[in-house]
């Protein structure tokens, strides 16, 4: 990459901008963005390792559309070790329903409705037995008495799908594309848009008309089993090597060693008791090639950057510490290049420009957070404030709600110590756009926006998108220009 003229300040993303180039590339779908650093991820996109953003559904859901989730340091091992063989039962293209049984009330059917953004909900006979009943649509029980009984508003489906009818996760994108091209017009000319899938009489998926159409142009993120991966996140306190490898016994596909300050000692430590594992170990937080090379000699296979950029982190107001995550991510990513390894950039973005500019900037991957935690999919209640919008709250990993959580086995005398060097907000709304609810929605636009980024740059590979990019830097003014206006001015 370059720079049109040479920065004198250090960055962040909302201070530069992307020169286009001469292209040869054609389509968008024509580029690969595939990211290149050993975990198997089809999209440059990890879902953040904090308590309000992934969980199982979000590590599901992202893992089917090509990206890689990352679950928490603090959920405890034997969670981790059920969520994990969880996700990886989970079918690659199908998608997990939501069920209920007839002797339940519209309530549960409520409650259930914001988890997926599907616009049903599959009735069953039982959980054991999971025999298909019929379907309740979202609609149905909008306006109906919570406590009616689900039986009184279910209704036959229009149309269900075989197990055997949708393509294998083997099967080669192009021919799984026209499989499920011809499956997307029988729904589209049936004006069906939820679809059961069955296993004889037994309930095992649902397809969606958007999911159809994702699932031709996604490829999954699996193991070499082609179940869904998944990643979890451990500190540098306790235990780590008995930590490291029960999650990896437990079948997690990548370690993420975390602490807010990753270039300390503890965390060289932390490294050269987990490094004999076979599977990739990333490694973080730090903002200089010093910092990155360290890690990368204990044993850090992919380095994570980003000190202070993150919505819910109070770190550069209360210790001044910290870096403008561009110009972070072009240091450590040029280090990490040197050595044959790779970065994450973690925290800052809000827009899908900021994930282009990561990914040009020299990332592997991009780590977001608090944008995905206003999703249906991430682990928070939903709650409707008095206006009717539906948000979620979010909290950052070192406030005092995450701090209170990870040290409730502490004496009062030690936790109420800990609670004096607290950092980061402890609850955000963080409101669901009823146009893009899911996180499915966030990653069209995301990965949308990064395809058309690349081909402006004449890159077929996230590897050509680094060497062919021209930054140039931008005032303010300069930036509010490029956003779109909503009414007259």
């Amino acid at each position: 990459m370059q720079f049109l003229t040479q920065p004198r300040t250090d960055l962040t993303y909302s201070d530069v901008f992307l020169v286009p180039s001469r292209s040869e590339i054609t389509s968008r779908t024509a580029v690969d963005i595939s990211a290149q650093d050993g975990t198997g991820s089809q999209i440059p996109v990890v879902a953040a390792n904090m308590n309000a953003v992934t969980g199982r559904r979000m590590a599901e859901t992202i893992a089917r559309r090509g990206g890689l989730g990352v679950l928490p340091q603090d959920l405890p091992l034997d969670e981790v070790a059920s969520v994990t063989s969880w996700i990886k039962s989970r079918h690659p293209i199908f998608e997990t329903p939501l069920w209920v049984t007839p002797q339940d009330r519209v309530l549960d059917v409520l409650h259930l409705s914001a988890k997926r953004n599907h616009p049903a909900v599959a009735v069953i006979d039982d959980p054991e037995s999971r025999t298909f009943r019929g379907v309740v649509l979202v609609t149905d029980v909008e306006g109906a008495d919570h406590f009616t009984s689900v039986s009184e508003l279910m209704r036959a489906p229009v149309m269900t799908l075989g197990a055997d009818e949708l393509p294998a996760v083997s099967t080669p994108m192009a021919e799984r594309a026209d499989v499920l091209s011809e499956l997307y017009q029988r729904m589209h000319q049936a004006q069906v848009d939820y679809a059961p899938v069955l296993d004889g009489d037994r309930l095992v998926g649902v397809m969606t008309l958007s999911g159809v159409l994702r699932s031709s142009l996604y490829a999954p993120g699996v193991d070499d089993q082609q179940r869904l991966h998944v990643a979890a996140a451990i500190g540098v306190n306790g235990d780590v090597k008995g930590k490291a490898e029960a999650l990896v016994e437990s079948g997690v596909d990548c370690l993420v060693v975390d602490t807010a300050h990753g270039h300390q000692q503890k965390m060289l430590d932390a490294l050269s008791q987990v490094s004999h594992l076979k599977v990739p170990v990333v490694a973080g937080n730090v903002v200089t090639a010093d910092g990155t090379n360290d890690l990368i000699d204990a044993g850090a296979d992919i380095i994570k950057v980003g000190v202070g950029p993150g919505a819910m982190c109070t770190t550069r107001m209360m210790t001044a510490v910290g870096r403008p995550q561009l110009s972070a991510v072009l240091e450590c990513a040029a280090a990490a290049r040197a050595r044959g390894a790779s970065v994450w950039a973690d925290g800052g973005v809000k827009h899908p420009r900021d994930v282009a500019l990561a990914l040009a900037a020299g990332a592997s991957q991009v780590m977001i957070g608090s944008w995905f935690s206003g999703t249906y999919e991430s682990p928070g209640d939903m709650v409707v404030d008095s206006s009717g919008r539906k948000y979620k709250e979010n909290f950052g990993m070192a406030s005092s709600r995450a701090v209170s959580a990870r040290t409730r086995e502490d004496s009062a005398y030690e936790r109420a110590r800990k609670a004096l060097f607290e950092e980061g907000i402890s609850g955000s709304k963080m409101y669901i756009d009823p146009d893009h609810p899911s996180v499915e929605d966030l990653l069209d636009r995301i990965t949308s926006g990064v395809r058309s980024s690349m081909t402006y740059a004449g890159a077929s590979t996230l590897e050509e998108f680094h060497e062919r990019a021209v930054f140039g830097v931008q005032s303010a003014s300069g930036y509010e220009e490029g956003r779109a206006v909503a009414q007259s001015w």
